[in-house]
């Protein structure tokens, strides 16, 4: 058998967990460390490992561990991370700044290509599976129109984003599709939406005592590339209202595409998800994709990588003679 992947985490929040569980479900796979900024002797985990540090140890692990898995914020975290780790590792994130993707690319580009590393960025489900389904979707009906819709569920991005806010102790963010906006894409209305006519966005925020109200909204509603363009609505609560009633991570979405093949037959396409557990499936994701970093590195490669760039054969346990039996 060959040897295990061993694995890295950085950071131990709700998507450090998620690719935690993940590893023990991949048999190829072994989590050589976590790497946190909390103190890492009290630090909980399910014991696949005994190396627990601090993330500023993490550089001591440079020749002992294959793909380094980052699960940090995209919003304060991964711009930090992402260019410092890629330096050393081959890493894996999952960056959702949309807008910014290209700017990231560019950056980790360049310092995973001195050092001779893979740096695969932007993978989850979306970027990452949407991202995917997109290009496929596009490719098979040129002549038509694409729809992505997120949701009802908790947006760990945006959730975070929202917690990094002055004032604010802990928060959820809902990302709820318009029914009537669904509704017309699945017609085969192709319709032109903008991109409040597509979402809603309600965020549910514990504030610190005494915090400005006010100035958390106004901080909110204008944040750009996460609710300055969409309707947002915004409810405080208690710090029991939110462990009671917005604990669990739920999340899902659609991407589908409504186009039209010879002179007027139309053809629709739509791939879903509905998930329990946000950050679980994304750190399954980002294993699977764990396991393509550590392959492309021992083919040669080197360099920034998107789903794109990743043929599906990298990510399974199978051989490719399996591949061609069992799933073709």
């Amino acid at each position: 058998m060959d040897k295990k992947i061993k694995i890295g985490i950085v950071g131990y929040g709700n998507v450090g967990k998620g690719v935690e569980l993940a590893i023990e479900k991949n048999s190829d796979m072994k989590l050589e460390a976590i790497f946190t900024r909390r103190d890492s002797k009290t630090l909980k985990t399910k014991g696949l490992t005994d190396n627990v540090f601090n993330i500023s140890e993490a550089v001591k692990f440079k020749n002992n561990i294959d793909v380094l898995i980052l699960c940090g914020g995209s919003a304060t975290d991964l711009p930090k991370q992402g260019p410092y780790f890629a330096g050393m590792f081959n890493i894996v994130d999952s960056f959702d700044t949309h807008a910014k993707i290209p700017e990231y690319f560019s950056i980790i580009d360049k310092e995973a290509s001195i050092i001779g590393k893979v740096s695969l960025i932007a993978t989850g489900w979306d970027p990452g599976l949407f991202s995917m389904l997109r290009l496929i979707e596009e490719s098979v009906l040129p002549d038509g129109k694409g729809y992505t819709f997120w949701g009802k569920g908790v947006s760990q991005g945006h959730s975070d984003a929202v917690r990094r806010l002055k004032g604010v102790s802990d928060a959820r963010q809902y990302t709820i599709p318009i029914d009537s906006a669904l509704k017309r894409v699945r017609a085969g209305e192709n319709p032109e939406f903008c991109t409040k006519d597509k979402h809603l966005r309600d965020c549910y925020v514990v504030a610190e005592e005494g915090a400005d109200l006010e100035r958390i909204k106004k901080d909110i509603v204008s944040m750009p590339n996460y609710f300055a363009d969409y309707v947002t609505n915004i409810t405080f609560i208690t710090k029991e209202e939110m462990n009671k009633n917005h604990s669990k991570m739920p999340h899902g979405g659609l991407v589908l595409r409504s186009g039209n093949t010879g002179v007027s037959n139309k053809q629709i396409i739509e791939f879903s998800l509905t998930l329990d557990s946000n950050p679980e499936f994304t750190g399954s994701v980002l294993a699977a994709y764990a396991r393509a970093v550590y392959r492309l590195y021992k083919e040669g490669q080197k360099g920034a990588k998107t789903v794109f760039d990743i043929a599906p054969k990298y990510l399974s346990q199978k051989t490719y003679s399996e591949l061609l039996k069992d799933m073709l």
